[in-house]
């Protein structure tokens, strides 16, 4: 991974367009959630010529945050036109950055066989490494222009969106906050601020209807909606967070984790990270959420 360029402090009247690119299979659609989530608007496989188009019919939204991705789906003459359409919007006053999401062949070769999904340029007679070759070659002149290059050969889904988010936290306003569920029993995150156990809390897992279902699902939330210890137990971390997360923003952070795990990361974790991430954003931008045991 390559970070020499760092995204300028934004300009907070400007229109951002953060371009997203690279080898498929890298991780550009977990790259574009992740943007997503910090309230980008997102649009993927949009050809280069219509870019002027979205950004203007955005901006004339006032939403100055806007995301595409750009992938071996797209004509080989948008690639060619791309240096040239970012260029024209840049001079227009657009705060343009350009992302690459690389990955080594062989990692590539490894995620597709697993999943096993069908390469964008692979077909009849042509094999999946001439396929991840060729789109090697294709992509080539926009990773030599590229602001940032992202290698995703070492990451997992997580943190790859907390890279991505990182990377573009300052295009929001203050402080960004990832909640996290996870599993007590496949361990505590690495790279989690804080840490909340919910384990004490009443399990839906003991319940056979609830079982198969997630802290996602509406069957689950009124279950643990009635239970007062949630509540309780819920109440009492908004007020922690409240009263200490100023604290984060005043010594400059610009990105904190909070944690929540229970036994299983699939239901009593889940709904408190939901809870606390529309609590949050419904007063702050930058809030992103990521269920380990889920996503």
């Amino acid at each position: 991974m390559t970070d020499d360029h760092a995204p300028p402090h934004p300009d907070p009247h400007a229109t951002h367009l953060v371009v997203l690119t690279g080898m498929s299979g890298g991780g550009k659609t977990v790259a574009l959630r992740a943007l997503e989530d910090l309230d980008f608007y997102c649009v993927d496989n949009l050809p280069a010529a219509l870019l002027p188009q979205l950004v203007e019919a955005v901006a004339s939204r006032k939403h100055r945050l806007l995301a595409v991705g750009v992938d071996a789906r797209n004509r080989g003459a948008d690639f060619s036109q791309m240096p040239q359409v970012l260029s024209t919007l840049a001079a227009s006053g657009v705060a343009v950055h350009l992302y690459f999401i690389d990955c080594r062949n062989d990692v590539l070769l490894k995620r597709y066989s697993e999943t096993r999904r069908r390469h964008p340029l692979a077909s009849r007679g042509v094999s999946l490494a001439d396929a991840i070759g060729k789109e090697r070659r294709l992509l080539r002149p926009l990773m030599a222009i590229a602001e940032k290059v992202i290698d995703s050969s070492e990451l997992n889904v997580h943190q790859l969106r907390r890279l991505v988010a990182t990377g573009y936290a300052q295009a929001t306003a203050g402080l960004t906050l990832m909640f996290q569920s996870f599993a007590f029993k496949r361990g505590l995150p690495l790279d989690a601020d804080f840490v909340f156990d919910a384990r004490c809390l009443p399990n839906p897992h003991w319940l056979p209807a609830l079982r198969p279902l997630s802290g996602k699902d509406t069957p689950v939330r009124e279950y643990l909606d009635a239970e007062p210890l949630v509540a309780e137990y819920l109440a009492d971390t908004r007020r922690w967070l409240d009263a200490w997360l100023p604290r984060f923003e005043q010594d400059d952070r610009s990105y904190v984790t909070i944690a929540i795990g229970c036994t299983g990361g699939r239901h009593r974790s889940v709904y408190l990270v939901e809870q606390l991430a529309a609590y949050y954003r419904s007063q702050r931008d930058g809030v992103l959420s990521f269920h380990r045991e889920l996503d």
